[in-house]
């Protein structure tokens, strides 16, 4: 087994999301959506300690990280140690590590940054200490599923149409080639928020045909969520107005806001058209593609 690991936590894009009128039994909204995971991470170094140490967590900001807002939450509700916590809880004994994480992704964005950290903290647990045998696959899904509904996919990331409350999973087998810009608004939206927002709308009915279409190749980007998102925070609004406007194209929303994305048609428009809007609008943009997690070895015990 590895002493160390070092995991990269990607960042998420809704291409497009559905969202259906709420579920009042299970109070949540079923949704469909294609999901792609990008180069744009977080970054995981786990260290197995030795048993009967105490594990240690640190969580902090990378240095290209594009927005660095408060680490003002309490360490046991950061969601991967939640995640090492719920394993713990599940294996019946102690896991004891050391945690740094640094993050890229910005809080409230719609880019899943604390459910990627998730996922990625239950992968690298179960290499970390050799767990493939005590912990199956399905086992994984549901530890995944109780820290919340896009912690599914990040287990794997890649491509896929995610339905339900995110438990049902279609990967796609190829990433699709994209090129997108990420543009990071200071605001932060509050997911719940966002949600309440939608529901004062005229209830949605689920398009999983879109969905498919465009995954398929037919269709432009939709959100269903855009419309509370710039209700609730009108700079976002601003914001697609002014990039669409500079560069000359179509402006999206990721997840519950407050990200935005651009879909290019190369790589070199993508870095143009970040360079662009971070230079000429004030506002950080970086160009990424599709892509899948790296776990990779650190150290290796004797």
């Amino acid at each position: 087994m590895p002493d160390t690991l070092s995991v990269t936590a990607p960042a998420k894009v809704n291409l497009a999301l559905s969202v259906g009128p709420l579920d009042k039994a299970r109070g949540m909204h079923p949704i469909c959506s294609w999901m792609v995971t990008v180069d744009f991470c977080d970054e995981l170094e786990l260290t197995r300690l030795e048993s009967g140490r105490l594990s240690r967590y640190a969580v902090l900001w990378h240095d290209e990280a594009p927005i660095k807002t408060d680490i003002d939450w309490s360490i046991q509700d950061d969601l991967a140690v939640r995640a090492h916590l719920l394993l713990e809880q599940h294996i019946g004994r102690a896991l004891p590590v050391q945690l740094t994480l640094r993050k890229r992704i910005p809080i409230g964005g719609g880019l899943g940054g604390g459910s990627s950290n998730a996922a990625a903290m239950l992968s690298a647990c179960c290499a970390l200490f050799d767990l493939h045998e005590e912990v199956s696959r399905a086992q994984m899904l549901e530890l995944a599923a109780a820290l919340g509904s896009d912690v599914p996919f990040l287990l794997g990331g890649g491509s896929a149409i995610v339905e339900g409350t995110g438990e049902s999973l279609e990967h796609f087998d190829h990433l699709p080639d994209l090129h997108i810009v990420l543009i990071f608004a200071q605001a932060t939206c509050h997911t719940p928020s966002i949600y309440a927002q939608f529901d004062k709308a005229t209830p949605s009915q689920l398009r999983p045909d879109a969905v498919r279409s465009l995954a398929a190749g037919v269709g432009e980007p939709f959100n269903d969520l855009a419309g509370a998102a710039t209700a609730l925070t009108p700079e976002l609004q601003e914001h697609i107005e002014a990039i669409g406007k500079q560069c000359q194209c179509n402006v999206h929303i990721t997840g519950s806001g407050s990200s935005m994305f651009i879909i290019c048609g190369s790589s070199g428009q993508a870095q143009s058209t970040a360079a662009t809007i971070t230079e000429q609008l004030d506002v950080h943009a970086v160009a990424v593609e599709p892509t899948r997690y790296t776990l990779s070895s650190e150290t290796t015990s004797p």
